[in-house]
């Protein structure tokens, strides 16, 4: 009877396991243009067809810059945030096997032993008399046979769950790097500036001083003196304020290591800075359909999916089983008959038995109803997020193209820029110096020149973050 219990068991384990009521699962339709935008603002995109794809490009050689590589090395072992998405994947993964674990029957063991003083007038013998019974089982306690694939479904969503969590993670390491690298740029922009401005201030400086000696022969009106010492006060404040943001800046980056960054992995100014690789998006949308965020949001769908098998299930009827084998023995003194007590547990004749299958079957529960409704709409709720992650993913790689096809032309304009208002404010000092020109003339010069190579080294930092923008939305960096 043992041999064909066990046997049993293991047929219903063997050809049950596969049924499932949910829904065949097919992806939604892309709700994006198979190809990238085009316009003026895409030209330098066909041009940069030949560059890497960033599918095939790691992050070790998308960034060429040997300290920032070991500074995003150094984050990724370190950083708070990747390590608590990594331990709420170890977490989706352990609740993964509990819920797996469900399909398959808990054997457990149990020894159990009775001792009980029965009276006299309650004895069969007439006399008080102690009873002791003593027990050894192994068997399943209440087992739901998966015949319409319930919990297999539920199975099926605690996978897709978890499967989305790695995702999540892997959206993290992506956010972590290019959060670092961003950090570093900005910094070494930072630091460029402060160069800049203490330049500044030294030119300043030194001109106010010789129109303060203009000044106290005569050549130079008090005006022009105040103006000269406005523009030196105005630098001072400057070399202040870029001091502080370069000491946040590495404040910033030092929390997104996870420690202290040494000081010859800073850098000292943007120009010295070797800049990330330049990346092609390929000729279709679909490399949005891996980033880590979609699939995200394409596994909850799964998971969605694989709930409404385990609602539908509910309509059905539930069977479960308990069974168990064991040995039970008895005082033969309590009963005065031929038993054997705990030395006879194991003995010829003490085996027990018991099969106790049981079906459930649902008459009328209208929350069962409204459940499976609930299921559908989830679904739903699913299919749009998925859909709006993929949007949402379309218009960032576009944005950051855009970027790309124009920066290079405002960085050249700039440039010129710069050049020009050189060349005027070289001009503009000679008139004065020579009393051809006020030194308003000198004064505004000085301030175009200023604002003039400080947007320079924005737009710098702007090409910067953008290749780093166009890496991260297109899915690199894991």
């Amino acid at each position: 009877m043992n041999r064909n219990l066990f046997l049993l068991l293991s047929v219903i384990i063997t050809l049950l396991g596969g049924c499932t009521l949910a829904p065949e699962y097919t992806r939604p339709a892309s709700p994006v243009p198979a190809g990238w935008p085009t316009g003026a603002a895409y030209n330098e995109t066909k041009a940069a067809a030949s560059a890497p794809i960033v599918s095939k490009l790691p992050w070790r050689e998308f960034f060429t810059e040997e300290r920032l590589q070991k500074i995003i090395e150094t984050a990724l072992n370190n950083n708070r945030d990747l390590r608590l998405a990594a331990l709420n994947v170890e977490k989706a993964r352990a609740l993964y096997g509990i819920q797996r674990a469900e399909l398959l029957p808990a054997v457990s063991g149990t020894g159990s032993m009775i001792k009980q003083r029965v009276p006299a007038d309650l004895s069969v013998t007439g006399s008080p008399m102690t009873y002791e019974q003593y027990g050894v089982n192994v068997g399943i306690s209440s087992w739901e046979i998966d015949f319409f694939g319930r919990i297999r479904s539920l199975k099926d969503q605690a996978l897709e769950e978890y499967l989305a969590t790695d995702q999540a993670r892997r959206s993290a390491q992506i956010l972590l790097v290019s959060a670092v690298a961003n950090a570093y740029f900005t910094l070494a922009a930072d630091q460029e500036n402060l160069k800049l401005v203490a330049s500044t201030l030294e030119t300043q400086e030194t001109s106010y001083k010789l129109i303060g000696k203009r000044y106290d022969i005569g050549l130079a009106s008090e005006l022009d003196l105040r103006r000269a010492q406005s523009q030196v006060d105005t630098a001072r404040g400057d070399v202040a304020c870029y001091t502080q943001l370069a000491a946040q800046d590495e404040n910033v980056l030092n929390l997104l290591v996870g420690s202290h960054t040494p000081p010859e992995l800073l850098p000292s100014d943007l120009g010295s800075v070797s800049p990330p690789k330049d990346i092609s998006p390929g000729l279709s949308s679909e490399v949005l359909l891996q980033r880590p965020d979609v699939l995200a949001a394409e596994h909850q769908l799964k998971a969605a999916n694989a709930n409404i098998g385990a609602a539908r299930a509910a309509f059905f009827p539930t069977i479960t089983l308990t069974t168990a084998i064991g040995t039970t023995s008895a005082d033969p003194t309590a009963i005065g008959s031929a038993g054997f007590g705990l030395s006879g547990l194991f003995k010829n004749g003490s085996g027990t038995w018991i099969f106790t299958p049981q079906i459930t079957i649902p008459i009328f529960d209208a929350r069962t109803w409204s459940a499976y409704d609930v299921t559908k709409v989830e679904r739903e709720i699913s299919v749009a997020q998925y859909e709006k992650a993929i949007q949402t993913a379309f218009r960032e790689v576009a944005d950051a193209l855009a970027v790309r096809g124009t920066v290079n032309q405002q960085i050249a304009a700039q440039q010129s820029l710069v050049d020009a208002v050189a060349e005027t404010y070289r001009l503009s000092n000679t008139r004065y110096t020579k009393g051809i020109d006020s030194y308003l003339s000198v004064l505004d010069a000085q301030r175009s020149l200023y604002a003039a190579q400080q947007g320079l080294i924005s737009l710098h930092l702007f090409r910067f973050a953008n290749l780093v923008t166009l890496y991260k939305v297109l899915g690199g960096g894991a």
